[in-house]
């Protein structure tokens, strides 16, 4: 792939995002016209994308040393205390993922 094929690629991808991120705004202006299935997906998805990332997360992990599991578990476990506190998905997240950090270079 040559420079130039690289930036129409890129160029067409970039569109192709912004593209899907506005279509629902464009389709669905209304809240009265929008179909309850979306309604419905709108309450429910965030929660279990959630769910499928934490479990995606630890389904291969190796849980055979202490030192494997104490960063992971404790920074899980800060994520998730700090979220049931705070209520603040982005704080939890620096906060899980810096102990992570700390962690993996301490122990």
């Amino acid at each position: 792939m040559n420079n130039k094929e690289m930036i129409i690629a890129i160029i067409i991808l970039a569109i192709s995002v912004q593209v899907t991120r506005a279509l629902p705004f464009i389709i669905f202006r209304d809240e009265a016209k929008m179909p309850p299935v979306i309604s419905y997906l709108e309450k429910v998805l965030p929660a279990a994308v959630m769910g499928m990332l934490v479990v995606y997360c630890f389904k291969d992990y190796d849980y055979s040393s202490f030192r494997n599991v104490v960063p992971e578990v404790l920074s899980a476990a800060v994520v998730f205390g700090v979220h049931l506190w705070k209520k603040n998905m982005i704080l939890s997240i620096i906060l899980g993922t810096t102990l992570y950090m700390v962690l993996i270079r301490v122990i």
